[in-house]
């Protein structure tokens, strides 16, 4: 990567300009290279993705030390900008997660997520003012994006998700948060109001009745992450194919639609 000063710059100037961000969330070196090498313009991980091809469920179960070897390992074959999902920290503790996050700012990481769940606004809210504090002890302008819960866990009824979503986007702010990530929602409406409603930039998760890329931009989105869809695909699709050859032992299906060994080596190349 380079110098990280001006990688933070540079991931916090992709979500000001008039142009989607769009993130295709990697689980490992692997995957991230792979999306670096198709345009994507920084690469962001997926909690989920991490946990489950290292063997562990999601939902802050993953130790922390395995994420940083995750995160050093990503930060050392990509050029782009690095935001790393760090769940709710690992920690209940404001400070403790404060210096998770540190220790992945300090492998190359110059953005995060920190999510709410099903804690108090409160928590979270202490876990930004931490989580900059150490940015700044590392001289890293980290960029937290404050992920929010409200739609994703239906955390209160529907007609008052866009006033909660937005109190609690005041009180981020407030805190430090550089932007809002409202997983789960999908109404174009309330998207719109969202938007309106705060000065931080907008972050939405990708689902199946989630408007079109270009509406998204014309309701005030800046940015639109893939999730864990794109693991959850590959999963799914690494399941059938053992499936069928553990019950049929072919060859032949095995490779359709498969990326060539070659391109993939020369992919990974580090010369």
């Amino acid at each position: 990567m380079t110098s990280r000063p001006d990688t933070a710059a540079a991931f916090r100037a992709l979500h000001q300009g008039p142009e989607l961000l769009l993130l295709p969330n990697a689980w490992d070196a692997g995957s991230a290279r792979l999306f670096e090498s198709l345009g994507a313009r920084a690469i962001a991980t997926t909690s989920a993705g991490v946990a489950w091809a290292l063997g562990f469920p999601d939902g802050n179960a993953l130790p922390v030390d395995v994420l940083v070897a995750t995160v050093r390992a990503i930060a050392s074959v990509i050029r782009v900008p690095l935001t790393v999902d760090a769940e709710g920290g690992y920690s209940d503790d404001p400070a403790t997660a404060g210096e998770n996050v540190a220790r992945l700012l300090s492998e190359g990481a110059v953005g995060c997520n920190l999510e709410d769940g099903n804690g108090p606004p409160e928590l979270l809210a202490a876990k930004i003012e931490r989580v900059k504090q150490a940015g700044a002890r590392l001289g890293v302008d980290v960029f937290v994006n404050a992920r929010t819960d409200v739609y994703l866990r239906k955390l209160v009824p529907p007609e008052r998700r866009v006033e909660e979503t937005l109190a609690r986007a005041a009180r981020y702010q407030q805190a430090g948060a550089d932007g809002l990530f409202v997983a789960g929602i999908s109404d174009a409406a309330d998207i719109q109001a969202i938007t309106r409603g705060t000065p931080l930039p907008v972050n939405v998760l990708a689902r199946p009745d989630l408007p079109a890329p270009a509406e998204l931009q014309r309701l005030g989105v800046k940015r639109l992450s893939a999730g864990s869809a794109i693991a959850e695909s590959l999963f799914g699709r690494a399941g059938a194919l053992a499936s069928t050859f553990l019950r049929e032992g072919h060859s032949a299906s095995l490779f359709e639609a498969a990326a060539s060994y070659p391109s993939l080596n020369g992919l990974m190349s580090r010369k």
